[in-house]
């Protein structure tokens, strides 16, 4: 489950109710039918029309990618891995990390060294690996551009529903007192669709886009890795080098740990 998400949405939720009920207006005044089929039928519907089906499918899965914590090996851990992998390699040769290959559970990292194992130049691998790499990063802007239009939608909505519903008051002018309720009810519309644009849509947008950029970063890793324990570099010097991918604090900690904690290329979940 990631944390920040869900403490996000409540804290978000818990400011719009207890800012209501501070201003003297009940919760349940948000449950208004006529608003909620403009502002949720109708941002649906204009994503839908804006994208194609096959990205609309992919919806739920990115809901799962929002609520749940990215699994993958920490950056530390992947460093001691290709530390070892480059000491087994400068003493053993390239084909003694066969064995190490069919350990790794990361589809890319195992790709990777596969490649540098069957013999390609570093080149080609890298072209490879960075390919790969783009077409993931594009696919990942596809679904986050999904959440990013939805919450430009939704505002625009908004600001229909409250045109809709003062369309409505103003039909009722003779009674004044159906007429303050309607013209209350018809601004429910413009904030429903400002709070879910701005507190839902576009942060959603804009979990992904971090989320991409982190598993674009650990990818990027992973290829300089791959191909220094490809072009025969020292231990240390792969450290160093890769190091240079982690916070000051982390570069401490990996400094202070002892290899060989966990197994090589075991994806395990990050806290």
């Amino acid at each position: 489950m990631d944390k920040s998400t869900v403490f996000g949405l409540i804290t978000g939720f818990v400011a719009l109710l207890v800012g209501m009920t501070l201003k003297g207006v009940t919760p349940d005044k948000l449950f208004n039918v006529a608003a909620l089929l403009i502002i949720i039928l109708g941002t649906i519907a204009s994503v839908v029309i804006a994208f194609p089906m096959k990205e609309i499918k992919r919806v739920p899965k990115l809901f799962g990618v929002i609520f749940k914590e990215q699994k993958s090996m920490a950056d530390s851990e992947l460093i001691r891995i290709f530390s070892g992998w480059a000491d087994i390699a400068r003493r053993e040769g390239l084909l003694s990390l066969e064995a190490k290959a069919e350990e790794i559970t990361d589809p890319f990292l195992k790709n990777g060294l596969g490649l540098a194992i069957d013999g390609q130049n570093a080149d080609y691998i890298r072209d490879v690996l960075s390919e790969e790499v783009e077409a993931m990063e594009q696919r990942h802007a596809g679904g986050a551009q999904i959440f990013s239009q939805a919450g430009t939608y939704a505002p625009t909505l908004g600001v229909l529903g409250a045109v809709v519903g003062l369309i409505a008051a103003l039909g009722n002018m003779e009674d004044i007192e159906a007429l303050g309720t309607a013209i209350s009810a018809a601004f429910i519309a413009t904030l429903l669709g400002i709070f879910t644009g701005y507190v839902l849509w576009h942060p959603f947008a804009n979990k992904l886009q971090r989320k991409s950029k982190e598993e674009v970063r650990q990818k990027m890793m992973m290829v300089e890795g791959i191909l220094s324990v490809l072009e025969g570099e020292a231990p240390r010097v792969i450290e160093q080098k890769l190091a240079s991918y982690l916070s000051m604090e982390e570069r401490r900690k990996l400094s202070a740990k002892a290899p060989g904690e966990k197994e090589a290329g075991q994806v395990v979940e990050e806290t």
